[in-house]
């Protein structure tokens, strides 16, 4: 854990010191979103005749209104990744299926190749018998029977 921080800031025109284990740019950062809201209330003409009770009750639901918005937004996401992960899941398993699939059908094929070699022998080999035989066979004078 880093050590504790301390720094001065202003806001809403008074010096605040503010601790805590984040670094000062943080600190100040916090102070600087405060004073925006205050900024953006104030630019509200209705919001400078209430009462400083009301205007801080004001900035408060404002913050809160922020927070929640930011929280319902990074449920979102969270939610969107997930989905994505899930997406990305689904994809591999296809991804691996199909390169099965495809070995399979390689392997199907190499061995229907080979048969088919085996065959295209065969034939030819059928084919130069029958020739042979063909050939032979006309080479040869008929008998006849008396």
């Amino acid at each position: 854990m880093s050590a504790k921080t301390s720094t001065e800031v202003v806001i809403d025109g008074k010096v605040y010191t503010l601790s805590g284990y984040e670094g000062e740019d943080y600190l100040q950062k916090v102070a600087s979103y405060i004073n925006g809201k205050i900024s953006e209330l104030e630019a509200v003409e209705e919001y400078r005749h209430i009462t400083p009770n009301m205007k801080n009750t004001l900035i408060q639901l404002n913050i809160a209104d922020d927070y929640f918005k930011a929280k319902n937004q990074i449920e979102k996401l969270e939610r969107d990744i997930e989905n994505k992960d899930k997406e990305i899941y689904d994809l591999k398993h296809d991804l691996i299926s199909n390169q099965v699939k495809t070995e399979t059908a390689e392997e199907s094929m190499k061995n229907l190749e080979k048969e088919n070699k085996e065959l295209l022998l065969n034939k030819a080999r059928l084919e130069a018998a029958l020739e042979d035989k063909l050939l032979n066979g006309k080479d040869t004078p008929k008998t006849t029977k008396k």
